[in-house]
């Protein structure tokens, strides 16, 4: 295989080899924990603008399924591994990781050390970074990766959100709008296993668009990016508070506590993966949760508002879900759409729908 380098913008450089792709890449290299579910966060939109790097030494091994897939492409930037299976063994698998990557346009390393990466990322922060196969100069590298673009100050939402509505399940009980800041698939089958109609709008949609569908709830989904660059999601969820019954995941999460007049602030080195410990406090009771952030609502800023805390996050204490004190919407930072539990979470969906009667 072709021989490539990661290269940090602190300088950092390891030495690997290109696969997938054999283009450059450029975003903001991240970690996640996972030791399987490598298809997902391919398919995850929330990880538009990130190079994600995967703690688990072997990926690939069970190859591509057809059932598995978060939505229908890529979005990360790049990809790296420590050692990937160039030969899956799977009865489900379709195609090899390096096929499907090819097939995609993203660009992946591996051989490198993941191990020391994280422990660098963790410690200092994470970094923009890039992946290359050019033979140019360490430090035209490093000053290439100091120039690629971050997460914040761009909207990145916008890029991955549905451009046209969508309806699904047209014969069903309940009506739900699903606000697409980036929605993974399952958040959607989640609502349909539970007799939903699921209309997937674009995250632009006006309130006054979005009440016109007489829905029982609205979804706001996850996404990628900065809460903070998509204050016109949070405008709009500020106008639906009160009207209907509201449950946001992830980013929806952080746009719901910011259209309450909350504060977000950016992680160290974010949550991304499937063992992250989260209290609830209501039944006292400590969830195993999938997650995928850069970004927490601050804590200190809920005090003032009519937000009670539900969850937090065992590891660090950072907010992990909240709700309004006077109008049916409640949030969480983590998936439960996502099994690691494995369903310790699905019940959120069941409570969201209680609010319809």
């Amino acid at each position: 295989m072709k021989k490539a380098r990661l290269v940090l913008e602190d300088g950092s450089i390891f030495k690997g080899s290109i696969f997938g792709a054999e283009n450059e890449a450029a975003g903001e290299v991240v970690f996640n924990t996972s030791m399987t579910g490598y298809q997902e966060i391919l398919t995850d939109p929330s990880y538009k603008g990130e190079i994600v790097c995967m703690t688990y030494p072997l990926i690939g091994n069970y190859g591509i399924n057809k059932d598995d897939f978060e939505s229908s492409r890529p979005h990360l930037n790049g990809f790296i591994v420590r050692e990937f299976a160039e030969n899956p063994e799977n009865w489900r698998s379709r195609e090899k990781l390096n096929d499907y990557l090819v097939n995609n346009n993203i660009t992946a390393i591996s051989g490198i050390d993941t191990r020391a990466l994280t422990k660098i990322l963790r410690s200092r922060g994470t970094m923009r970074g890039i992946i290359t196969a050019e033979q140019e100069t360490e430090n035209k590298l490093i000053e290439k990766a100091k120039n690629v673009l971050g997460l914040s100050g761009r909207d990145l939402v916008s890029l991955v959100s549905s451009k046209d509505v969508q309806k699904y399940g047209s014969n069903n009980k309940y009506r739900v709008v699903l606000i697409d800041c980036g929605a993974k698939d399952n958040i959607k089958n989640s609502l349909l296993k539970r007799d939903c109609e699921v209309i997937v709008v674009p995250a632009d949609m006006s309130a006054a668009e979005i009440l016109a569908y007489r829905a029982d709830g609205v979804m706001i989904s996850n996404g990628p990016g900065d809460p903070d660059d998509a204050d016109y999601a949070a405008e709009t969820i500020k106008k639906l508070l009160g009207k209907l019954p509201l449950f946001g995941i992830c980013l929806g999460h952080q746009l719901l506590g910011k259209a309450c007049g909350a504060k977000t602030f950016r992680l160290k080195f974010g949550h991304r993966g499937a063992n992250h410990p989260v209290k609830d406090f209501k039944t006292n009771k400590v969830y195993i949760t999938s997650q995928n952030h850069g970004f927490a609502l601050d804590d200190k800023s809920l005090s003032e508002l009519d937000l009670n805390l539900t969850h937090v996050n065992v590891n660090d204490g950072t907010v992990e879900g909240i709700e309004h004190k006077k109008y049916p919407a409640f949030s969480v930072q983590y998936h439960p759409e996502a099994s690691p539990g494995p369903e310790d979470s699905h019940y959120l969906f069941d409570q969201f729908i209680e609010m319809f009667d």
